[in-house]
This record gives structure tokens, sequence and C-alpha cells, in this order.
């Protein structure tokens, strides 16, 4: 591995805040979806139709695609940290990290059974892929993460489009599946939503996940973040200062022509809906890609200002404790917004659905903050980490 050993001997601060404001934001989007019950309440005023439709946009605007991205990245940052802490005892982590993946897709389904929406089995499935790129050099990592990210599959739709122009499309797999979501999910039965988000829920999401390209995205996602943590980008330095200045000019020139484009994607302009469709999922995603080194790139600048970083810093208390925090907040939601608990889909928009979800955040802030005074790790990081290193030194 031709890549320097950047030194990691205590938690990164800056990852720990900026993990949490990526659960922050993920935690926002999924109240303000119902946690995947699809509603609008009718018999609202106007100026709050409003509201909820300006609410919606821009929170979907600013973190639709990007918070999930931020996860995926941290995550690969996470493997290499851990990869390289073995590597120095002279230990390969690959298959104690094939083990961990097992464990993860094991929370997962717990997960799965009160929110469908989970990506931590399809993490774990996909988490993988790190496992035989784990020890090329960084130059066929990069290689290898933009290739995936520039969405092969996609491109070869498209390009079948271009000589085969007269293809009927059918909807996509994953709305016949969707279409059946609120026969559970609204009803009063626990029972049948744990089954039907199994069963039925989780068959949607894994098609969806195939069809909105993130098979390809996620793992490639993973390998940059891996490359960060090798060239410890994260760690402060004017060297790494210069990268992201220059990482979140480029990311924002890049970002407006990307999304531009995306905005005009529509069929009155492309009316072939065989090449709209891939050219489509290609640029939003690309698109969304770029918002993220925005937000990433930003994020990690403010950090470095004493005053600013005091403020920023108060995500690293919800980012340390980020698996059980996801966790919480999908039984949460569920028992708030789900028919067999209180059913609060039913009334509430947007604007009140945003309310409910920084409620829950000062509430899991706080039982993170008491819970750290006494333990290293979360509830459920402490089980992972234990399980993890079964029968090791570490």
């Amino acid at each position: 591995m031709n890549s320097p050993t950047p030194a990691y001997t205590e938690r990164i601060q800056v990852v720990d805040a900026l993990r949490g404001f990526a659960i922050v934001a993920i935690l926002l989007l999924h109240n303000l979806e119902h946690f995947d019950v699809w509603y609008l309440p009718e018999g609202f005023p106007t100026w709050l139709v409003c509201l909820d439709k300006g609410i919606w946009n821009t929170m979907f605007f600013l973190f639709s695609g990007k918070a999930y991205g931020i996860f995926a990245v941290l995550f690969g940052f996470t493997f290499y940290i851990m990869q390289h802490n073995q590597a120095k005892k002279g230990k390969d982590f690959r298959l104690r990290f094939a083990w961990r993946l097992l464990l993860l897709l094991g929370f997962g389904i717990i997960n799965s059974a009160f929110y469908q929406g989970d990506i931590l089995t399809i993490y774990a499935l996909l988490g993988f892929t790190l496992i035989p790129v784990a020890r090329l050099n960084n130059k066929a990592v990069l290689i290898t993460a933009c290739i995936l990210i520039f969405q092969p599959w996609e491109w070869g739709k498209f390009l079948i489009a271009l000589t085969h122009p007269a293809q009927d499309l059918a909807d996509p797999a994953s709305w016949v599946y969707f279409g059946k979501m609120n026969e559970y999910i609204s009803g009063n039965s626990f029972i049948q939503t744990v089954v039907g988000n199994l069963t039925n829920g989780k068959a949607g999401v894994y098609l969806w996940t195939w069809e909105a390209g993130r098979v390809f995205q996620t793992p490639g996602l993973f390998m940059l973040g891996m490359l960060l943590g090798r060239t410890g980008k994260f760690l402060p330095s004017p060297e790494n200062n210069s990268f992201w200045t220059n990482t979140l000019l480029i990311s924002s020139v890049v970002f407006v022509p990307l999304y531009l484009l995306s905005l005009g994607l529509t069929p009155e302009n492309i009316p072939n809906e065989a090449m709209l469709r891939p050219l489509t999922l290609i640029i939003k995603s690309w698109s969304n890609i770029a918002f993220m080194t925005v937000l990433i790139a930003g994020f990690v600048l403010f950090f470095q200002r004493k005053r600013v970083q005091t403020v920023l810093n108060v995500f690293s208390v919800l980012g340390k404790m980020s698996l059980s925090n996801y966790i919480i907040q999908s039984i949460l939601g569920a028992t708030i917004y789900y028919g067999f608990g209180l059913g609060l889909y039913r009334l509430t928009g947007a604007s009140m659905c945003l309310i409910i979800g920084l409620a829950l955040l000062i509430l899991q802030w706080y039982f993170c903050k008491y819970w750290q005074k006494t333990h290293r790790y979360g509830p459920l990081e402490g089980i992972w980490h234990k399980l993890t290193w079964l029968n090791s030194e570490k």
C-alpha cells in the first residue's frame, strides 16, 4: 500500500461531529417522511401548506442523498482506522471485519422491524466490497471508487437506449412493494407492521437501492472514506486545510451545473424515457455527491475555527453513539407516526414533523450526554464492540 500512515492515537473530534451532523440530518428527513408513511394531511390553511412545502423542499435539497453519503464516507473511514490499528500489531483485520458486518446485519434486521427504510443492512452487505480493495494502493482504490460512482450500469442502459430508442419501459419494480406499505404501517397491529416491514418493506427497499444506483455509489463512497483515512485528511494541519479549501471550491463549482442540468432533465426536454431514466439517475447522483462534498469540506474547515468548533462539537455527542441513535430514532419514529402507536402521520405536515424531530434530537442528545459520563461506548456500540472482538486480544 503506497500511502502514508498517519497516527490515529485518539478519537478525531471532527469525524465524531460530522457523523453526528449526518445523524441529525437523517433523523429530520425521516420525520418529514413520517418514517415512510407517505401521507399528506388535508384541511390545513394555505399559509401552513406553503410553509410545509418550503420546509420540505429546503430540507430535501440540503440533505436528501447527502446525509446518507456523509455516513457512507465515514463508514469507509472507520474501516480504515480499525484496519490500520490491527495492521500495526501485525494482524489482518479483513476476516474480523466480515464478522463485524454480519453483526451489523443483525442490528439492521432489528431496526428494519421498526423502519423498513433502514440502511444498516445495506451497509452490512455492501461493506464486503471493502475487503478485496483493503490492500490495494491508493491509486487503484481511487480508480475503483470513481468507476463505481460513474454509475457504469446506468451508462450501459443509456447507450442501449441510444441504439434501441423504442423501448417500452415498465414501472420500477419497487413501486409494487411501496404501494403496499400503508396496508400494514397505517394499521393498528404492531405484529403486522413488523412482518410487513421485514418482508414486503425490505424487498421494496432493496429493489429501490438497486434502482437508485446506490449499489454502485455506496461502495464508491466507502472507498473514498477509506482513502481519506489513509491520507490523514481529517487530521488538523495547514496542508489538510488547503486540501479541504480546494475541495470546497471545486465541489461548489461542479455542483452548480450538475444541479441545473438535473432540473432540465424532464420528459419535455428528453421525451425518450429509456434515455431519461438512467441519465436522470446519473446526473442527480453526481449532483448529490458534489453537494455532499461541499457539506463535508465546509464542516471540516469551520471546525478548525475555535469559536465555531464549540458549536459544531455539539454534534459529536450524537456522533459517538451513531448506531444507538439511528436505531432509537427508528423505534421512536415508528411509535409516534405509525398506526400501532400514536398515528400522528394523519395530523402532521412538514412543519410539525420538523418540530417533533428537533424535540427527539434534544432528548437523544441529553441521553447521549448522560450515558457518556459513565460509558466509553453507546449501549449498542458496546455490544457491537464486544462481539466484534470476541475471542481476540485486539
